[in-house]
């Protein structure tokens, strides 16, 4: 099992990301004095109250109260889990995530490299076997059967080459002689689900007599293959089976390309198959991904919404096509962002996009998906078809199927919307609507900092998140752990990681804290506004601090005088409390 992310490398990933670069590619940021700002993504506004600050290396909305640092903002933006935030943002630095033990003992640190070079050895012998099969294409006794199918499928060797197409050799061990030469290289093979073991101990090649398609990572690692069969065998299609580097419900056939095609990806369409892939790209529609023969996962479309604004599903028109769709539509709805337009577009019985795009060209087929159907439409269309919304039973029906689909909607702009359409299909006021989702809405929370009420001591922790430089000039303070305020120990916290990282961010001493009882307020006092110059944060901070120490003389000054009145003060007592007298006089 995986172990911990260590603290310093999560410290050094954020060091080496720039907040506004990783945001500004999803929301267009503009300079605005020192910071940036845009309108926030996370609710909806006509002005700027979202800021970035590249010093803090931190977010904050005024408006709605969002804040975190490069890792929060992957997590709310992106919808992604931590763990994935941090593969994501590493895999952007080209960089391995680093594991750790819970014990940290040397056998297991030594078992996580070993894991991690197992993976590297993977990535590096599909690479292998993807040149293998590219050699197969030019040098192999069949290859000119090869070479007769493709072109009998329209493709030029240009688009050959850009999708790295091969052929894997009609024998039963060609790849495994090529590659598997020693124990450990055949063990590798069966890992990479490149061979398969039989009962009796043989090993031989997963893929015979195809042509393969090598699927690609997002960072362009091979990490499997797509065999199509160019005769009359079966099955069709074989892909790699699960590994430790594939995982189908993650990947899509083809992203790595588009990515390579356009530096801003102004649509993306989405289809079964690999030749539908490579067909269209044929024709100059250098912007379809496939499925890798699963479903579109909920996995498959945060991945399309992080990569471009347009998405568009294209599906048989038949039955099981449209039912998958309706599978997309719901692992979509929870993931709907008010950036990104999900459309539906289904083809004529019989054809598929390979097929089509040969017919019509690309202009004919561009026109068929500028004519893809809208999410809503969709939607309502379909459970119109299954309930009969002519009754008061049918209607009641429909509204309470669709608010099941919309109450998983985050998207405000979405949300809304299909509230309106659902309005429109029963016929009912705003008003009515209001009241039927008025029950099971979650009430909207008001997050915004600025309700806080700043005592002193939350507006020396704000000052120190907001600039945490500043604690440097602080001595460690023996006194300070003795004053009975609520907030020192956080305060000392603070101030104690910045004295071991004295050059810490906002951003990465705020991780200190993620998932703890403290996160959500120092979130909020970091993104604070003080209303006074972060110049002057040194000297009021002082101030505060000299004020917390004057409360701890004070306390001990009751403390003597309660002694004196009792008369039971002792020598040294009363030394201490002259000092005190003039340690405390104005």
């Amino acid at each position: 099992m995986a172990g911990r992310i260590p603290q310093q490398f999560i410290d050094d990933l954020l060091a080496r990301t720039d907040i506004v670069s990783l945001i500004d590619q999803r929301v267009r940021l503009k300079k605005a004095g020192k910071n940036y700002s845009a309108c926030c993504p996370f609710h909806n506004e006509k002005s700027p109250s979202f800021t970035v600050s590249q010093d803090k290396q931190f977010y904050h909305c005024f408006g709605c109260g969002a804040h975190g640092n490069a890792i929060s903002f992957l997590m709310e933006y992106d919808k992604l889990e931590f763990v994935d935030a941090i593969e994501d943002l590493a895999s952007q630095m080209g960089v391995e995530v680093e594991r750790e033990n819970s014990n940290n003992s040397k056998f297991d640190k030594e078992k996580s490299q070993q894991q991690r070079q197992a993976s590297k050895d993977l990535y590096e012998l599909i690479g292998h076997a993807s040149r293998f099969f590219q050699q197969q294409l030019r040098t192999n006794p069949n290859k000119q059967q090869v070479i007769d199918y493709l072109k009998s499928r329209g493709l030029s060797g240009e688009v050959v080459q850009r999708f790295s197409i091969g052929y894997a050799p009609d024998e039963w061990d060609a790849l495994g002689k090529a590659l598997g030469g020693s124990k450990q290289a055949s063990q590798q093979l069966v890992d990479a689900g490149l061979s398969i073991e039989n009962d009796k101990g043989r090993r031989y090649d997963r893929f015979r007599d195809r042509v393969m398609f090598p699927i690609r990572d997002k960072r362009g690692r091979y990490i499997g293959f797509g065999g199509r069969v160019f005769g009359d065998g079966t099955p069709k299609y074989l892909n790699s089976p699960e590994t430790s580097v594939f995982h189908k419900g993650r990947e899509l056939y083809g992203l790595y390309e588009v990515r390579q095609a356009h530096k801003q990806i102004p649509q993306i369409l989405v289809v079964e198959g690999y030749m539908d892939v490579v067909s269209l790209a044929q024709f100059e529609i250098d912007y379809a991904v496939a499925s890798l023969g699963t479903s579109t996962t909920p996995e498959h479309l945060q991945t399309l919404f992080r990569t471009s604004n347009q998405i568009i599903c294209c599906y048989d028109g038949d039955r099981a096509g449209r039912d998958a769709a309706w599978r997309a539509l719901e692992n979509a709805l929870p993931h709907l962002r008010d950036n990104v337009e999900l459309k539906f577009m289904f083809l004529p019985d019989g054809e598929d996009p390979d097929t089509l795009v040969r017919q019509e060209g690309k202009d004919g087929f561009e026109q068929r998906m500028h004519k893809a159907m809208p999410l809503s439409r969709f939607m309502f269309e379909r459970l119109s078809q299954e309930i009969d919304v002519t009754t008061d039973a049918g209607k009641s029906h429909l509204a309470a199927r669709a608010s099941e689909l919309i109450k998983p909607v985050q998207a405000e702009f979405y949300r809304e919307m299909l509230k309106g359409e659902l309005a429109k299909w029963l016929r009912w006021d705003s008003n009515r609507l209001t009241k039927f989702f008025a029950a099971s809405d979650p009430k909207p929370q008001n997050t915004q900092a600025n309700t806080l009420k700043i005592t002193p001591m939350r507006k020396a922790i704000a000052m120190i998140l907001q600039r945490p430089d500043i604690a440097n000039e602080l001595p460690p303070s023996e006194q300070l752990k003795q004053v009975n305020i609520k907030g020192m120990p956080l305060l000392l916290a603070l101030i104690g990681e910045i004295h071991k990282k004295p050059e810490i961010t906002t951003g990465q001493l705020l991780e200190r804290w993620r998932e703890q009882p403290e996160q959500k307020h120092l979130s909020a006092l970091a993104g604070y506004n003080l209303e006074i110059d972060e110049s002057g944060y040194p000297d009021e901070l002082q101030d505060i601090i000299a004020s917390f120490v004057e409360q701890l003389l004070l306390q001990r000054y009751e403390q003597l005088n309660v002694k004196s009145l009792q008369g039971t003060l002792s020598v040294e007592e009363k030394y201490e409390m002259q000092q005190l007298v003039v340690e405390l006089k104005p």
